[in-house]
């Protein structure tokens, strides 16, 4: 009997067996052993003149600061720290712009503690992106990957040195694509947006996907605390490698120039526009002696695709013609009176003086009489004043279509359903004989800045 208690005792400890490990999640300790040799600390050295010249804390947004801002003792000179990656072995490495810039002295320690002192190669501030070298042979390299490729909901993995606290490790998964931030000149950088734990001290490092390749640069974050609440942004390697091989080859990166202001098209306006539904950048100011207007574009027509990719988003635009060489031949599909056609715009060089606000989307505005406003007409001192060549004043919205649609005293009506206005007297015109209950497209110039909106025609 006691023989049997023991069996059956042993029998029922056999089927007793530990939970079986989950294989849901990815394992990232190859990886991250195969890609923290190419991964260095960096540690810069810049006065307190240097390190706030030209800062107005005032026009930096409050959500969007970069890392090195972070930092705590902003009045005596000393350390700052960054992160970056080696990409060649005689000791080429990428890192954000902002870790070096106005630096006295870079030193870059790698991950067997030995330490170089680093020499700028090139710097770009609109990317973020700058460029150094350190002596070195058969230094260990980060491979490449392929950021066009990424999706949201891929696992990645950052590493750098947050808080100084080197080579640490976080995993998340990409976000979105493609995102524009408010901050970025000229929105030239598609940012990939992660939930990768990221703070200060990561900026300049990698972000890796699960085969360890580099498919972003730790860039920025979002946030009201100063550190990490969910929200990173990493520039995208593809852009990043085309900005590299720039500053190696000529120390500066050429970018392309079209020279419009876009906006974004909603509902409305793509109905207005005859779209089936939103899409493309909508131009609402071609500049003079730009490549645009030189290739026959005009205020009113929709970019729908640029070169063969189609824009979904307004801001898709920049991304695209910023990495398009200058005096190359970009075939462009607009929409224009309702029409899509196909445009061949020779694209420029960007200078910094062409950089400035390339979207508005910005509330959007337009008449006592059908549609609520009262006009009158512009004199030539007006027009120098207000900085347009054409176009009615506006001098009271009342109850109605205008004010529904955004219109404000003082907006300057320029054109209507596609229609340039010159006279109140044409624009009444034009009024009365439009027909009701559709939707037109009017643009306006409200601070110098002009702007479409979609205004309901309402019925007789």
């Amino acid at each position: 009997m006691k023989k049997l208690i023991i069996l059956a005792t042993l029998l029922m400890v056999g089927t007793v067996s530990p939970s079986p490990v989950r294989s849901d999640y990815p394992e990232f300790t190859e990886l991250v052993k195969k890609a923290s040799p190419a991964v260095v600390n960096i540690r810069t050295t810049r006065s307190t003149s240097k390190r706030f010249e030209g800062l107005n804390e005032q026009k930096v947004p409050e959500m969007f600061r970069r890392f090195f801002r972070e930092m705590p003792d902003r009045q005596k000179p000393g350390p700052g720290a960054g992160s970056g990656f080696i990409i060649e072995s005689d000791g080429y490495i990428l890192t954000n712009n902002h870790v070096v810039d106005g630096t006295e002295e870079i030193i870059v320690a790698l991950s067997d503690r030995r330490e170089r002192e680093a020499v700028i190669v090139g710097q770009d501030a609109l990317s973020d992106l700058a460029l150094l070298k350190i002596e070195g042979e058969n230094l260990p390299t980060l491979d490449m990957g392929s950021s066009d490729s990424l999706e949201a909901g891929q696992w990645v993995v950052a590493i750098g040195s947050p808080f100084g606290f080197e080579h640490s490790v976080t995993a998340g998964i990409v976000s979105a694509t493609g995102r524009s931030l408010p901050e970025n000149n000229g929105n030239y950088v598609p940012f990939i947006q992660t939930d990768v734990a990221i703070n200060p001290g990561n900026s300049g490092g990698p972000l890796l996907d699960l085969n360890g390749k580099v498919v972003g640069i730790n860039s920025q974050i979002l946030t009201r605390s100063g550190g990490f609440m969910g929200l990173s942004f990493a520039i995208p390697i593809d852009v990043a490698m085309e900005v590299a091989e720039q500053l190696k080859e000529q120390g500066v990166v050429s970018r392309g120039w079209l020279g419009v202001l876009i906006q974004r098209v909603d509902r409305d306006l793509a109905e207005s526009f005859g779209l089936d539904r939103p899409a493309g950048a909508l131009i609402t100011q071609v500049f003079a002696d730009s490549p645009a207007e030189e290739g026959g574009l005009r205020e009113g027509d929709i970019i729908l695709s640029f070169n063969g990719k189609i824009i979904d988003l307004s801001s898709d635009l920049p991304h695209l013609v910023g990495r398009t060489r200058a005096e190359s031949v970009a075939i462009l599909e607009i929409m224009r009176s309702g029409k899509r056609q196909k445009i061949e715009v020779t694209i420029g060089k960007l200078d910094i003086e062409n950089i400035g606000p390339q979207s508005s989307n910005s509330p959007l505005a337009a008449n006592g009489n059908r549609i609520g406003i009262d006009i009158v007409d512009l004199e030539d001192v007006d027009k120098r004043r207000l900085e347009v060549s054409k176009g009615v004043l506006i001098s009271q919205v009342y109850s109605g279509p205008a004010r529904e649609a955004g219109i404000q005293r003082g907006d300057v009506l320029t054109d209507i359903d596609g229609e340039a206005v010159s006279s109140a007297e044409q624009l009444e015109r034009l009024v009365a004989a439009l027909p009701g209950d559709i939707s037109i497209h009017i643009r306006i110039v409200r601070n110098k800045r002009p702007q479409y909106l979609a205004l309901k025609v309402p019925v007789m």
